[in-house]
């Protein structure tokens, strides 16, 4: 009985090892349909915790080796960012950029040899810092340097990028102007909605309990607060478009070389090549309808515009501002990310991953499972 338990567990062993890694296997197939349409290399962005998985984790090595990078997210401990940051990856997604700034330059002088490029991105700006996705958290981003403005796109009745993590514009973030009531039963879905009918009538600067750091006081955010002005926006905390995203960071630069801050020479540099990480808010669900939101629970059905529409406004957007060379679209939907490969070849793509278990279901088109 012991023999037959000893080569069970050989076989078991044996099957393990030869089992294909599925985000190597994603990021091979992956990198095959770039290179077949002419495109940038795609990038691997998988959660943090599959860094750290027992079986099947992501294997940094193994990406690359396919000539890949690997950027993470979302990290916000300062151990764990080291333990990461360690492991040789490219870069690191947090809603905390200042903590990680700090926990990179400690991890460099354990380790002279990662790398000077290592991209520190601002989760949604600096979530941790200021209200997500809006000017002032864009600005407390590139205050702590981020090499990389991390966010979420939607697409408005009238086809503009709108900033934005949801479908719509969420209670627990935006309240009306004018102090009407707002929430999930009166929710505005992006798609149903112009971006000037959206600026004229939200501001989302409501702070979020799960983290205590956050502020929304404007003292704070002197460059959003010239911005808007210079924009003519209601509030420095109206939802924005990805083109404005794109104005605020030369307007920050400009800003700081004006300025007498003691870190106005670094912030400016910085800010004139900052990078963009742009994600399609789109899953591959089907069309939910009008039906109302009922909470803050993962989506199962889209309410947004199909994914043809959805690559075209963004890339389009990023294609006028000339920020090619310097944006990123990632997504959960690989379908957006296959139709900017064959469609705007010169903007790189991120594929953004979860669960493994996923990567093997009709959640991934075909060609990559």
């Amino acid at each position: 009985m012991s023999r037959i338990i000893f080569w069970s567990a050989v076989a078991l062993v044996t099957a393990e090892a030869v089992m294909p890694n599925p985000f190597t296997s994603l990021m091979s197939a992956a990198k095959a349909h770039a290179v077949a349409n002419h495109a940038e290399l795609p990038t691997l962005s998988p959660v943090d915790a599959s860094l750290l998985l027992t079986n099947p984790k992501v294997d940094v090595a193994e990406i690359h080796a396919l000539g890949l990078k690997i950027i993470p997210w979302t990290t916000n401990d300062p151990v764990r960012m080291k333990q990461i940051i360690g492991l040789h990856v490219d870069g690191l997604i947090s809603d905390r950029p200042d903590l990680l700034q700090q926990a990179l330059a400690e991890a460099r002088v354990a380790d002279p040899t990662i790398p000077a490029n290592f991209d520190v991105q601002g989760h949604r700006g600096g979530r941790g810092l200021r209200p997500e996705n809006t000017l002032p958290a864009f600005e407390a981003g590139l205050d702590n340097l981020i090499s990389t403005i991390e966010t979420d796109t939607g697409v408005t009745s009238d086809h503009h990028s709108i900033i934005w993590h949801d479908q719509f514009l969420n209670p627990e973030s935006c309240r009306r102007a004018d102090g009407q009531p707002y929430n999930y039963a009166n929710a505005v879905w992006h798609r149903d909605a112009t971006l000037a009918e959206l600026q004229s009538t939200f501001i989302c600067d409501k702070l979020h309990p799960k983290f205590p750091d956050q502020k929304n006081e404007l003292t704070l955010s002197p460059v959003a607060v010239a911005f808007a002005a210079h924009e003519h926006l209601a509030s420095p905390y109206t939802p924005i478009s990805a083109d404005q995203l794109f104005r605020f960071a030369v307007f920050y630069a400009d800003f700081y070389r004006a300025s007498k801050h003691p870190d106005a020479a670094k912030r400016a540099a910085n800010a004139a090549r900052v990078h963009f990480n742009l994600e399609t808010k789109i899953l591959p669900f089907p069309d939910g309808g009008t039906s109302k939101p009922t909470g803050n629970e993962e989506p199962t059905t889209n309410h947004t515009v199909d994914p043809q529409t959805f690559v075209t406004t963004l890339c389009s957007t990023i294609t006028r501002a000339k920020m090619e060379t310097r944006s990123d679209v990632q997504s959960f939907d690989f379908r957006t990310l296959q139709l900017v490969e064959e469609q705007f070849p010169k903007i790189q793509t991120v594929y953004l991953t979860s669960d493994p278990k996923l990567l093997s279901t009709e959640m991934v088109p075909a060609n990559l499972r």
